[in-house]
């Protein structure tokens, strides 16, 4: 098999759309993940032996950016045409994907670990393969339901809608 390479991904669309996530990519297409993702605190230790891919998004949830993590199908060229990247880790290492976003190896898995302080944005966590499909969304605090905790702070912006800060914060899918 031949080596991969990393590659550093560019600014993609996205949609939260209901029952799930879409990726558009540079090249037109669109892709689908299944979800709404389950709100994680901070960290994420994914199955074993999954697909990984990590999308951190801007502020509004309009575009963002996707890595691949150890994907050793997918050609360097594809992904440049795609506007996705790739990060390839071995044994222990730790990579940081975006500031504040890392992944790590850990034994068949991928650890994914924000510091949510840093990322003025979302962060999803994918992992698929032929029999399953899990998302992830890392969030500050999770309440006793699984649920992304609500702020109490002021939850309207300047337009008088409701933010992501109240109570579908981590859930807003449209």
């Amino acid at each position: 098999m031949s080596a991969r390479n990393n590659v550093a991904p560019s600014t993609i669309g996205v949609d939260f759309v209901e029952g799930g996530v879409v990726v558009e990519y540079l090249d037109g297409r669109d892709v689908f993940y299944h979800g709404p993702p389950k709100p994680v605190e901070g960290s994420i230790k994914t199955p074993p032996g999954k697909e990984v891919h990590v999308l951190v998004t801007d502020p509004d949830g309009i575009e963002g950016v996707m890595t691949y993590v150890n994907d050793h199908n997918t050609h360097d060229d594809i992904l440049e045409s795609t506007g996705v990247g790739r990060v390839m880790l071995e044994g222990d290492d730790e990579e940081e994907l975006f500031p504040g976003v890392t992944v790590a190896t850990d034994a068949y898995s991928i650890r994914v670990e924000a510091d949510l302080s840093m990322v003025d944005g979302r962060v999803f966590v994918f992992a698929e393969d032929e029999l399953s499909e899990h998302a992830y969304e890392l969030v500050e605090h999770v309440d006793s339901d699984g649920d992304a905790a609500e702020d109490e702070s002021d939850t309207t912006d300047g337009d008088g809608d409701r933010s992501e800060t109240d109570e579908t914060a981590g859930t807003d899918w449209g």
